[in-house]
């Protein structure tokens, strides 16, 4: 766990030529994850935006990551003195240096990056001309604006040159409001004079230089500022105010156009890799599924006949049993609901209007979309929730054993399996208890398990249980019972937060965020209102029973990753 400085990062200062703060580089150790923990990582910080990669040599090939320093939050450790971490929004570093000493240069050092990031500060205001004086003519406004209009310049840059704009305006605003107040001053007391005089005119005759005159106590007369002389009240230039006023919208008009412009480009830039990245992952998909065909094919056997060809699953290390696709006949099915619930149902829901927040207790979310089809109410039903001390492998396994499934399960009647189809899949056939008046209600489904393996280093692996309804001739409905259709899926990834030096990681450790989705059709009439009313009652009380259900079992025995 050693850092080392580079030779292109000085200690701390800031470049004198372009203000900017210097490049500095170094080895940091950087929690990996549960199964390699900490590794020596080449990290660099430059240009407000810290990156990593495996070492120094392998800077040519590109990072392997990136943080945005500009909403960054530092955190030092609070037991650790080496070790600090930094966060943006739900992403998180956890850095480690090799003493408390070059972790205070660290993170002075990402501090002053973050000052210097150009988003509205004193130094970058003063850079792109923030120090404009209120007389300035239109002309050095104009060339100011204009000069910054070239194709090179950056949308940041641009920003902080809206934020200059905005200080000028202000400060101009406030100088015709001043005048304007003077102007309303004299106005008053123009008035009130006229009054008098009209008043004692015949006393008083009026003289030609009364409006322009004022006597002092002193008996000597005072010159009146007018309206509409070149020099205002209290000495202000109103013509040249207003001109550099019209100046500056122009500016702020100019350059509003020019953000837009690199707006739309950026925009253009995203979609552009967004197609190529969905076409990437659609060869992904289906170089993914040759090779399962190929591996399918070469583990199948010859007869001595040569005619009859009988399928044997390749055998896989234990460890991967979970992550494989299955070779049975419904395997295509079991792949396409995975994906489908890894695309949509991780989804957030804090922009989808057509999701309503229905409970929220704690960490527990619940979430409901209302939808009947012909008078029968299919609402589909989402949960979020957090369980400390489990893993996502934990929580799927309980909920996919069925040697375990009445032990938790309170709902089912009796129930039995019907085929295995695989190590990860089999066929269920249950019967749940009739609640009076409405008919009884059977199900029969697939339950599969998967494990979604991360494709970098900083997301958890994810484990998934899927179930939906499928057909099978050992169990046929009958009139007995109401068959109910579902699509269920227990989604579960587990997140670990670093032990303090080189401890081994314990449940006090490791949280599981749980997403919890079922769309059920109760295939037959009942009423919207009891329906509803009893979904929302038992969804929450059904995860915190499972969940502690987990916990329990868990408790004391070694942690299953």
């Amino acid at each position: 766990m050693s850092e080392k400085s580079s030779s292109s990062g000085s200690e701390e200062d800031v470049d004198p030529e372009s203000g900017q703060p210097v490049e500095l580089g170094g080895v940091l150790s950087k929690w990996t994850n549960y199964i390699h923990g900490w590794q020596d990582r080449w990290v660099v910080l430059k240009n407000n935006t810290l990156s990593y990669y495996k070492s120094e040599d392998e800077r040519e090939y590109g990072c392997r990551g990136s943080l945005c320093l500009s909403k960054a939050v530092i955190t030092p450790h609070e037991f650790d003195e080496c070790r600090f971490d930094i966060s943006v929004n739900d992403s998180v570093w956890y850095l480690r240096a090799e003493d408390p000493e070059h972790r205070l240069q660290w993170i002075e050092s990402i501090e002053l990056h973050k000052a210097e990031s150009g988003y509205g500060s004193e130094t970058s205001l003063r850079r792109h001309g923030s120090m404009l004086s209120l007389t300035s003519a239109a002309s050095a406004l104009s060339a100011t604006s204009t000069s910054s209009f070239k194709k090179g310049h950056r949308l940041r840059e641009k920003l902080a040159e809206m934020e200059t704009f905005r200080d000028i305006l202000c400060r101009q605003v406030d100088t015709l409001q001043k005048y304007f107040d003077s102007c309303a001053d004299v106005s008053k007391d123009e008035f009130q004079r006229d009054r008098v005089v009209e008043e004692d005119e015949e006393e008083f005759p009026t003289r030609p230089d009364a409006g322009e005159y004022n006597h002092n106590n002193n008996g000597s007369k005072e010159k009146l500022f007018s309206p509409a002389s070149p020099k205002g009240m209290n000495g202000i230039d109103f013509k040249g105010e207003a001109i550099t006023f019209k100046a500056t919208t122009a500016g702020i008009l100019s350059t509003l156009s020019h953000c837009i412009e690199l707006m739309v480009k950026r925009e253009d830039s995203w979609q552009k890799r967004l197609d190529k990245f969905h076409k990437l992952h659609t060869e992904m998909l289906l170089f993914s599924n040759i090779l399962s065909l190929t591996k399918l094919l070469l583990s199948v056997p010859q007869c001595q006949s040569e005619k009859v060809r009988i399928p044997r699953l390749t055998p896989v290390p234990p460890g991967d049993a979970y992550s494989t696709i299955g070779t049975h006949r419904f395997a295509t099915k079991v792949e396409e609901m995975v994906q489908n619930h890894m695309t949509y149902s991780l989804q957030d829901m804090g922009g989808d209007a057509n999701w309503q927040l229905v409970i929220e207790e704690g960490e527990m979310k619940v979430y409901r979309r209302e939808v009947e089809e012909n008078g029968i109410v299919l609402d589909p039903l989402k949960a979020t929730h957090s369980v400390k001390g489990v893993t996502g492998h934990e929580v799927c396994h309980y909920f996919w054993d069925t040697d375990v499934r009445l032990d938790w399960e309170t709902t089912i009647e009796n129930f039995n399996v019907v085929e295995s189809l695989s190590d990860n899949a089999v066929i269920v056939y249950q019967t749940h208890k009739r609640v009076w008046p409405a008919s009884q209600r059977d199900v029969l489904y697939l339950s599969a398990i998967r494990k979604i393996l991360a494709t970098n280093e900083n997301d958890p692996d994810t484990w998934l249980v899927c179930n939906f309804s499928v057909e099978h001739d050992k169990a046929l409905p009958t009139n007995r019972c109401v068959r109910a259709k579902i699509n269920v899926a227990m989604i579960c990834q587990t997140l670990v937060s670093p032990p303090e030096g080189d401890k081994e990681i314990s449940r006090d450790n490791i949280l599981c965020k749980i997403t919890y989705v079922a769309n059920v059709n109760p295939g037959g009439w009942a009423p919207a209102s009891v329906l509803r009313a009893v979904a929302k009652r038992e969804y929450p009380k059904f995860l915190k029973r499972f969940t502690s259900y987990v916990q329990d079992k868990t408790a004391g025995k070694p942690i299953l990753f």
